[in-house]
């Protein structure tokens, strides 16, 4: 409940910021995307300039996300690994239990599957 509070006290403001940047900013500039000769009319759309302002900033909360995801991909790669590791772990803790229980007189049976396998050094 406190959560959804803060995030209306935070949200409303902006939102209001938001319109009121809208409204002032309602005159039409013109975007050229001829990098070589601006005055290009076949290359340069008309806005108004509150549209370029979100467009920029959608654009940079795009960017940004896909930067911190590919920079988190070490850590998703190590969990990875971990998780692969925790199985052969716990499969090899699940044998050496059985082994435990086991009488003296019977021959020792590896398990099967994962426990076998080595991983990759990373």
């Amino acid at each position: 409940m406190i959560r959804r509070l803060l995030k209306a006290i935070v949200m409303i403001p902006a939102f209001a910021v938001l319109v009121s940047w809208a409204i002032v900013n309602h005159r039409p500039v013109t975007v050229s995307f001829n990098l070589f000769d601006s005055s290009d009319p076949d290359l340069a759309v008309t806005v108004p300039l509150y549209l370029v302002g979100f467009t920029v900033l959608i654009a940079g909360v795009v960017l940004g996300g896909f930067a911190a995801w590919l920079n988190q991909s070490k850590r998703r790669r190590i969990g990875t690994r971990l998780a692969a590791e925790n199985v052969r772990i716990r499969t090899e803790l699940a044998y050496l239990k059985g082994q435990m229980a086991r009488p003296e007189g019977r021959s020792p049976v590896r398990p099967t599957g994962s426990a076998n396998k080595t991983l990759p050094a990373a």
